[in-house]
């Protein structure tokens, strides 16, 4: 397979719709500065769990309607995760960084533990950024208010650091997003990846997005000077993202 034809290609943005891992071996070895994302998380989210019921009962959906994320079945979670960390690692340079969200949480087969150690396995795990989105969430007696974004870097080097007072926290107090219907159910704020992208890379420096939703990622490059790919399996989202990208102000 060779690359297919851009979605969207302009001003050093780039989109491919298709699944990432048809996509990621057709980039070049050493050819990213940063990978900032947020791969599905392995819970089945939004499709008929308590997230979907909750928006129906705010009006955003109906019950028997919801809102499943690709990739996202428990069954298929470890090998796309471990698929995609393959080619990160290949594709990353060695000052490069991987940026990854991740839910926090607990249960039996803890995701953001797993993660991480997989992060470690195929890169170099540096550090667990608590995000704390404020408010409380779904879940039950310990109610849901934080993420992580996990980080790691590549094992034969070190991830850029752009920040020289070298006194940035590892939690990070920005709100989070109530997605509308007609948005990606797990949309994360532009200032997230803002954050990322100014500690660990230059202006023109190209950053991927492997699960890019609705663009987030791409709309915050955009914003910092910073070139970037994106690669999302369902086309709507391809198109929210083309739309988000040409609007003069955007949702931070």
């Amino acid at each position: 397979m060779i690359l297919p034809a851009p979605y969207y290609d302009r001003d050093g943005i780039t989109i491919y719709h298709g699944d990432c891992l048809d996509i990621l071996p057709e980039l070049p070895n050493r050819y990213l500065d940063l990978i900032a994302t947020d791969p599905p998380y392995g819970l089945n989210f939004n499709n008929g769990d308590l997230a979907s019921l909750w928006e129906a009962a705010l009006g955003k959906g109906e019950p028997g309607d919801p809102r499943p994320i690709a990739g996202d079945a428990p069954e298929t979670w470890e090998p796309l995760m471990r698929a995609w960390l393959t080619e990160a690692a290949r594709l990353l340079k060695p000052s490069g960084c991987c940026c990854c969200c991740c839910c926090g949480g607990g249960g039996p087969k803890p995701i953001f533990a797993r993660l991480t150690l997989w992060l470690d396995e195929y890169l170099r795990f540096k550090q667990a950024v608590v995000w704390d989105k404020g408010g409380l969430g779904m879940g039950w007696h310990y109610r849901r208010n934080y993420e992580f974004m996990l980080v790691a870097e590549h094992r034969r080097g070190h991830a850029k650091w752009r920040d020289d007072s070298h006194m940035i926290p590892n939690v990070l107090r920005l709100g989070k997003i109530i997605p509308s219907a007609d948005e990606h159910p797990t949309q994360k704020p532009v200032e997230l990846m803002r954050f990322f992208m100014r500690l660990h890379t230059d202006p023109a420096d190209l950053i991927l997005d492997p699960f890019m939703g609705s663009g987030t990622t791409l709309v915050a490059a955009k914003q910092l000077g910073r070139r970037a790919i994106g690669i999302e399996i369902e086309e709507k989202y391809c198109a929210v993202a083309v739309e988000r990208l040409a609007q003069g102000v955007l949702r931070l």
